[in-house]
């Protein structure tokens, strides 16, 4: 062969081989197909080191899904006060409440003297409930309205959580539909501002009635005693049993509080991804799902590890049911899965007395009375408070203007009377806050407070301590309740085509993760987002 065809053939092979690796490259870079299913996951009261403490146990097809295979933030942050309304409504507009307009579950009403729910609108009606609700005052759009919003209108968006509020905002305004179980006879209930009413859970109303089954639905630990890991001897001779029985007024509360809960949504979910065909068509859909692993506070007993860790590994075998109703349906390949802690309900179990551990009580009602006497021998008659909620005392505005008084300096006397009662451990005027003079720990109080609920003067009581004669507190809520400081961090999982198993230990703020999902999903990242998004290894 001559000199001139080797140095062609050489040629030939080069080129095909160049040709090769730029056709490698480009395939590289090819961006991974958009999911076509968004799985959103709120669990109340999740925490690491729990799932760390149980990880021997958890399943590959569970929790371990998530950790071993998605992406970790471990450390997200929410700051004070925030319950799991104000919470899932942070996670998803990527703004707090001062901006969003969901301080809490529960707002003051100042006209009718009573609290309310934050979402109350008397102008929609209830289905299968009384319950009249609606997204109106969240003011921003939520990361399933931009789901919605990028296929216009054609992708379907549903959520379930065990109570209204929570499922209002993870379907957010542009929403199929929200369920969640009422409190008055356990049906699955939704509200008229949503179109559907999803046939899955119109069928279960009918056939598995929560009614007919609750008075035979006992809590157990799902697993010999000797496996739930760092437990007492004593727990394991005296295990818990927790029944939902008919003459107790709080059963359904009690039910949607504990674990039993959670598989009744898993089951409706399930139902949600076959019946509808979600992620199985060319355009994305969104299921949003609240789950919890709080505390369980219907129980005598302070010490609830036992039960914690119960409602852990209940909720991972949930959690494989639920994914391998996706791997059934259209596939992990094509979902994306995000799966956030949220704070739980405030308070804690009042501790045994043969602890001696230091407790008190204090009485909004008495505090009110006292004040209203001082607020009198200082400026003259009249009714000078109008109400307390959550640690919020409202002024009567109108007895301050008719007796010419500066709103300001009765603020400021308020306060300064609170700041000497027992058990009051913090005292803030509304001014106070908005300039933002407040201890290092409160320091993000103003961000998480919506100054149209707000009340004129806010404490905090002390750890420990209980309140009492609260006339705003529901009148089931559990007996004992006492208030807990509780200033923790949460961890958020995100599994998604693509995206590599990585660990980010650096604190974060909860309002990164909608604008992070958001880029994720290459959708826009919802209206008041206040952050960029995080950015993850691809």
């Amino acid at each position: 062969m001559s000199h001139k065809n080797e140095t062609s053939i050489t040629s030939r092979v080069v080129c095909a081989l160049v040709a090769s690796m730029v056709t490698m490259a480009i395939g590289a870079q090819s961006p991974v197909k958009r999911p076509t299913l968004v799985i959103g996951i709120m669990v109340e009261g999740l925490n690491e080191d729990n799932l760390e403490l149980l990880r021997p146990q958890l399943s590959s097809d569970g929790f371990r899904r998530l950790i071993d295979n998605g992406a970790i933030l471990e450390d997200v942050e929410f700051g004070p006060t925030l319950d799991p309304t104000a919470a899932t409504a942070v996670l998803l507009t990527g703004a707090t409440p001062a901006v969003n307009g969901i301080p809490a579950a529960r707002v003051y009403d100042t006209e009718k003297r009573r609290s309310r729910s934050i979402l109350l609108d008397p102008s929609k009606m209830g289905n299968s409930t009384t319950e009249t609700y609606s997204p109106a005052a969240l003011l921003v759009t939520t990361l399933s309205d931009e789901v919605r919003i990028n296929d216009s209108g054609i992708g379907q968006v549903y959520s379930i959580a065990p109570d209204a509020q929570n499922a209002i905002i993870m379907a957010g305004h542009a929403g199929n539909s929200a369920m969640w179980v009422n409190d008055v006879d356990g049906k699955w209930s939704s509200t008229t501002f949503y179109k559907d009413f999803p046939s899955p859970a119109t069928k279960r109303n009918y056939s598995s009635q929560l009614a007919l089954r609750i008075d035979t639905m006992n809590w157990t630990p799902s697993r010999a005693l000797e496996t739930y890991p760092d437990l007492p001897e004593f727990k394991k001779i005296y295990p818990f049993t927790h029944r939902f029985l008919r003459n107790d007024p709080a059963r359904y509360k009690a039910y949607k509080a504990s674990p039993k809960v959670n598989h009744d949504i898993t089951e409706l979910a399930r139902d949600y991804i076959s019946t509808f065909r979600l992620g199985k068509r060319d355009v994305m859909d969104m299921l949003s799902l609240g789950y919890t692993v709080a505390p369980y506070p219907y129980t005598r007993d302070s010490d609830t590890r036992i039960e914690t860790m119960d409602a852990y590994l209940r909720l991972d075998a949930d959690l494989a049911q639920l994914f391998k109703a996706v791997d059934q349906g259209p596939g992990m390949q094509n979902t994306l899965v995000f799966l956030a802690g949220i704070p739980a309900r405030p308070g804690g179990r009042k501790e045994d007395e043969r602890y001696n551990i230091p407790y008190g009580e204090f009485s909004p009602r008495k505090a009110m009375s006292l004040l209203n006497m001082y607020l009198i021998a200082l400026h003259g008659n009249g009714e000078w408070l109008n109400g307390y909620h959550n640690g919020h005392f409202f002024l009567n505005h109108k007895t301050i203007k008719d007796n010419n008084a500066d709103l300001h300096q009765i603020r400021s006397e308020v306060a300064d009377f609170l700041g000497r009662m027992a058990g009051v451990s913090r005292v803030y005027t509304i001014e106070d806050i908005v300039a933002g003079r407040l201890d290092p720990e409160y320091s993000r109080l103003r961000e998480n407070i919506s100054l149209e609920h707000a009340g004129d003067v806010i404490v905090r009581i002390n750890p420990g301590w209980e309140i009492v004669e609260d006339e705003t507190a529901p009148a089931d809520k559990p007996e004992g309740q006492v208030e807990r400081l509780s200033i923790q961090n949460y961890p958020v999982f995100i599994l998604a085509p693509g995206l590599p198993a990585q660990r980010i230990t650096t604190p974060l703020d909860a309002r990164i993760i909608a604008p992070t999902v958001a880029r994720v999903l290459r959708i826009r990242s919802p209206n008041a987002s206040a952050l960029s998004p995080l950015k993850l290894k691809f």
